[in-house]
């Protein structure tokens, strides 16, 4: 089998160049995805449409060729599976019914599957259809993120709503939790079952706690999802990305199992270099910088490189490309990581 860069890295070695891959690198920003939009009609039947979510997942691996692809979905594809009357709304983004207490008994785990097995017949064309030297991840939404959108029907700020929730309803939380984990975990062993190389469980909220709550809504969900996966999968990756942690990402990597770090873009470089130390760590270009492009750009990569290149890296950014960033930067990107080696 061809090697693949990303894969040696989740496994604690350097590769220069370290591999590139972009969270949302299948998006708006590409004028081919947007035309595979406009076809596929909403969102969602873009995400469970096995044709055109294969096609947009290769998209920017023909454009750019990075070194690995991650499946194109949503995180919100778990609550839609369990009933939950999601969609997309333009200029708004995911809207549904927010979640009540009495509504967590009544979540539909029974055709879990049988919703997601169009994610799963993606997963299949896109191992098929990589090139072979190409990583494929699979991910979910870790879930107190997944929770806070069920709760509140959209996103809000600072997930208040989930937050208070969480404490006043604390019997109820915790079973929402619950399903949220044992489908999550279900789900990404599904997905490693179709092809998928490593899996990402993405914490887009975990910056909104205080420590207390992320112990409990953040690592226990986590590290059970882990420990479901790894009880049928030891050696596929896992990539944990807790986005806004702060100082909670000291010791993350132990408490939950995860084999490597996303780091969002706060995450100083001395922290960085500390976190890289204790295993493999992904990210962390600004992504405004991405879109700015020059000087800012060559500046955020060269501090990457300099500070995390002797060491197991992935390069992402530290969340994902916006839709507005000019596609001649991301080519530019990859040249600079490239061209240095």
């Amino acid at each position: 089998m061809p090697q693949r860069k990303l894969l040696d890295v989740l496994n604690g070695l350097k590769t220069s160049p370290p591999p590139i891959w972009l969270m949302r690198q299948a998006g708006r920003y590409l004028p081919e995805y947007r035309e595979t939009r406009r076809k596929a009609g909403s969102f969602l039947d873009l995400c469970f449409n096995p044709d055109l979510a294969t096609e947009v997942t290769l998209q920017p691996i023909r454009r750019f060729d990075f070194d690995a692809a991650i499946l194109f979905s949503d995180i919100l594809v778990i609550p839609y599976a369990l009933g939950r009357n999601l969609r997309f709304q333009e200029g708004i983004g995911p809207v549904m019914t927010p979640l009540q207490a009495d509504d967590i008994e009544a979540l539909e785990t029974g055709d879990l599957h049988k919703h997601l097995n169009p994610v799963y017949e993606t997963i299949r064309r896109l191992r098929a259809e990589l090139p072979k030297e190409k990583a494929l991840i699979g991910f979910c939404g870790a879930p107190w993120t997944v929770a806070t959108y069920m709760i509140a029907g959209r996103g809000t700020p600072d997930q208040a709503p989930a937050r208070f929730f969480g404490h006043t309803e604390p019997q109820g939380f915790e079973k929402l939790l619950q399903t949220i984990t044992a489908c999550s975990a279900e789900y990404l062993i599904r997905q490693i079952e179709a092809g998928a190389d490593a899996v990402q469980i993405f914490d887009s909220w975990a910056g909104v706690l205080d420590e207390k709550s992320f112990e409990a809504w953040c690592v226990r969900p986590v590290t059970e999802i882990v420990r479901r996966v790894r009880e049928k999968y030891p050696e596929v990756p896992i990539i944990g990305f807790p986005k806004g942690a702060a100082r909670h990402y000291d010791g993350y990597r132990t408490r939950t199992g995860v084999t490597a770090l996303g780091l969002d873009w706060m995450v100083p470089m001395i922290d960085a270099r500390r976190l890289q130390a204790e295993g493999p760590v992904q990210g962390n270009l600004d992504p405004m910088r991405l879109r700015a492009g020059g000087e800012a750009l060559e500046v955020g990569i060269d501090t990457i490189l300099d500070g995390l290149g002797s060491g197991p890296l992935i390069f992402n950014l530290g969340h994902g490309i916006t839709p507005d960033t000019p596609v001649e930067h991301v080519h530019t990107m990859v040249r600079r990581i490239r061209e240095r080696g």
